[in-house]
């Protein structure tokens, strides 16, 4: 091989992100003109070309009929619903419930134990600043969680 043909096996890195003038991400503006465009009637096949990717966030948010459905209205933050958040999180990968992504129920006993530790540990720094409520629902979920790894641990 001569030194010209090493030079042709390389590869090339393109940034193909859109911004405006000011920097901002131009997706998020083509996407809702793509909405307008497509609410009158059928794009043309430049209109179509031309379209954004999806990004991944709105990528499943697709009606069957090809319309965009409104997101679902998420819970509020607060403590209850980020140690339910992690509980879920134990339950998947002690394989109790099916993973959101894949719909698969996968064992992952060491992660499974990991997240129930961090609950354990958020019990022990948030010890005396609870409710009683909150903190009835934290020993609970614990118990629970604690029970399950040690049925599914056997």
């Amino acid at each position: 091989m001569s030194d010209g043909d090493k030079q042709d096996k390389g590869f090339r890195v393109s940034d193909r992100r859109r911004f405006n003038v000011s920097g901002d991400d131009q997706v998020k503006e083509e996407v809702k003109e793509e909405g307008k465009a497509t609410c009158g009637g059928e794009q043309n096949p430049t209109q179509a070309e031309e379209a954004p990717r999806k990004r991944p966030e709105t990528a499943g948010k697709e009606a069957a009929g090809g319309g965009r459905e409104e997101p679902a209205a998420l819970p509020a933050i607060n403590f209850a619903t980020f140690v339910l958040s992690l509980g879920s999180s134990a339950l998947i990968h002690l394989g109790l419930a099916p993973d959101p992504l894949t719909g698969e129920q996968n064992k992952d006993l060491p992660v499974a134990k990991q997240t129930i530790d961090m609950l354990g540990m958020l019990q022990e720094k948030t010890r005396g600043n609870l409710t009683e409520d909150e903190g009835q629902l934290l020993e609970s979920l614990l118990y629970d969680l604690r029970m399950r790894y040690v049925a599914e641990a056997k």
